[in-house]
C-alpha cells in the first residue's frame, strides 16, 4: 500500500511538471512574438499634417501665379522693346517737321510773283539753321578739322601737299567735315595734310 501511494504521488508530481502536448504554441499558430502593433497617428499629428499639406498648395498657387506674372512681364518687355525700336526716331522727326514745313513755305514764296532771291537766301538759311539745331539737339557734333593737327580717330587723310606755312602733320585743308553722335564717330572729316617740302634737286 505505500509503494502505491508513493507511485502515485510520482505520478502526480511528474504530470504536474511536464508540458501539456496538446497546448498549441505561439509559433504553432504563427504569431510572432516580437511583431509590435501599427502606431496609429495622434490627433496633433494629423492635425500637423494637414497644416502643411495646406501650406505646400498655397506655396505651389503662388509659385504658378509668379510664372504667369514673369511670362506676361517677358511678352511685355519684348513688345515694348519692338515698339521703342520701331519709333525710336520719332522725337528727332518732330523736330525735324517744322524744317520741312518752312522749306515748302520757302519753295513757295520762290515761286510767287514778286520773290526776290534775296527773301529765298535769307528764308534757306534760316531753314538751314534751324536744321542744324534740331541735328544738335538730337545729339548730332561737327568735327571740324580745320588747322588742326592730324587725328587719325576723327580724320581721313586722303592726299598730302607739301608746304613750308604749316607744320608737318597739320591739316591743310578740310573737304568734307566729319560727325560722331556723341562719342560715337559717324563720319571722319576728310582732309589733305601738310607735308615737309623736299629739298630741292642740285
Amino acid at each position: 500500500m505505500i509503494m502505491k501511494k508513493d507511485k502515485m504521488r510520482f505520478g502526480e508530481s511528474g504530470t504536474t511538471n511536464a508540458a501539456d502536448p496538446a497546448a498549441p504554441s505561439p509559433a504553432a499558430e504563427g504569431i510572432d512574438s516580437s511583431a509590435t502593433p501599427a502606431s496609429v497617428p495622434s490627433e496633433q499629428e494629423v492635425a500637423e499634417l494637414r497644416s502643411q499639406a495646406t501650406k505646400g498648395k498655397e506655396h505651389w498657387e503662388q509659385l504658378v501665379r509668379t510664372a504667369a506674372d514673369f511670362d506676361n512681364y517677358k511678352k511685355r518687355a519684348a513688345r515694348e522693346r519692338q515698339e521703342a525700336v520701331k519709333f525710336a526716331n520719332e522725337s528727332l522727326l518732330q523736330k525735324l517737321i517744322p524744317v520741312l514745313d518752312n522749306f515748302d513755305m520757302a519753295t513757295a514764296a520762290a515761286t510767287a510773283p514778286g520773290g526776290t532771291i534775296e527773301s529765298l537766301q535769307t528764308g534757306v538759311n534760316m531753314i538751314l539753321s534751324q536744321f542744324r539745331q534740331a541735328l544738335t539737339d538730337a545729339g548730332l557734333e561737327e568735327i571740324d578739322a580745320t588747322n588742326k593737327v592730324f587725328d587719325p580717330n576723327f580724320h581721313e587723310a586722303v592726299s598730302q601737299q607739301e608746304t613750308a606755312d604749316v607744320p608737318e602733320g597739320q591739316v591743310v585743308q578740310q573737304l568734307r567735315k566729319g560727325y560722331k553722335l556723341r562719342d560715337r564717330l559717324l563720319r571722319p572729316a576728310t582732309v589733305i595734310v601738310a607735308a615737309r617740302p623736299r629739298p630741292p634737286q642740285p
